[in-house]
């Protein structure tokens, strides 16, 4: 598991970025992927869809750090980045 203080962008690339929720990242029957006890490898992507909402993300910096982008109910897609907490 990897967890990631995130943040979310909308508007134009040079626009501020805004606080979100917390990520808590788990897969935990793919340890090749996301280790249980680590973060995911460099250039891993990966991706979800629900009714609250989906995203894709790549991972960078040995799991460090995240980019991506994502989309939650009746909203469009923002910019989505995280740094790992743990």
């Amino acid at each position: 598991m990897a967890t990631y203080k995130t943040q979310i962008q909308w508007g134009n690339p040079g626009d501020p970025w805004h606080d979100d929720q917390a990520l808590e990242i788990t897969i935990a029957n793919r340890n090749a992927v996301i280790p249980s006890n680590g973060r995911p490898p460099t250039g891993t992507t990966v991706s979800w869809s629900g009714p609250r909402g989906n995203a894709t993300v790549t991972f960078f910096d040995d799991g460090a750090s995240f980019s991506g982008t994502a989309q939650f109910p009746g909203e469009g897609p923002v910019s989505y980045r995280g740094q790992a907490t743990s």
